[in-house]
């Protein structure tokens, strides 16, 4: 990701993300643009030495805010507190994080970007939210990476759609589904281009959460205000 993208880009791309839909309008969430060569590096190294956040052309944090809705609360006189600290307050942060970054994937996408999200950032998430100057009822969700391919990735293949969309209730007969998909997973792996490797869906998912147990998380989340309960 050699080539900048502009201003007008940007602006284009968090307009993109504000658009998104948010429960009950709260729109919690905050976009930080990372734009401090140094501050990137650090956020990099810490993310899991992952050098596209750096060398990427502009880096997002995505995170959830309830901070807005603390102060509005409490100009008001309206207790809010058992709320903030349940854990329907943190979903909601996230998920307005999530489909605001999502509306400026696709933005993004349509304007011949290339996008990755960075969940390494939850990795290091105290140092990082440090770096960031987070408040409390504030965390970061994710990184998002925008900017100008060098290349263009093979698509990866999706679970069939039998195995996502269910009707009326849960479909637990899927195991047939999922089966194949490994073996489709498996040959996608082995013939891309780069990065090829003998493995399956389940073997990186499944090593992916073993490996990242990020433990503390609860303990940072109390320390923020947030999922006390």
């Amino acid at each position: 990701m050699d080539k900048k993208i502009n201003e007008e880009q940007v602006t284009e791309l968090i307009l993109a993300a504000q658009s998104a839909s948010s429960a009950s309008f709260l729109q919690a969430y905050t976009i930080i643009g990372v734009e401090d060569d140094k501050l990137k590096g650090k956020i990099a190294e810490l993310a899991g030495n992952q050098p596209f956040i750096s060398e990427g052309s502009h880096f997002f944090v995505f995170c959830a805010d309830l901070q807005r809705l603390h102060r509005l609360s409490q100009e008001r006189n309206i207790d809010i507190q058992p709320m903030l600290e349940g854990v329907d307050a943190i979903l909601a942060g996230a998920i307005d994080a999530s489909l605001a970054a999502q509306n400026m994937t696709v933005a993004a996408e349509s304007m011949g970007l290339g996008v990755c999200y960075i969940g390494g950032i939850r990795d290091a998430i105290v140092e990082i939210s440090d770096l960031l100057e987070l408040p409390d009822y504030v965390f970061p969700v994710f990184g998002l990476v925008v900017g100008y391919p060098k290349a263009k990735n093979e698509l990866k293949p999706r679970i069939p759609m039998a195995g996502i969309y269910h009707i009326d209730k849960y479909n637990k007969d899927t195991d047939e589904i999922i089966n194949e998909y490994e073996e489709t997973t498996r040959r996608y792996y082995t013939s891309r281009i780069s990065n090829s490797s003998n493995k399956t869906w389940g073997d990186g998912t499944v090593n992916s959460f073993h490996r990242l147990s990020r433990m503390g998380m609860k303990d940072y989340l109390n320390k923020q205000g947030l999922a006390k309960k």
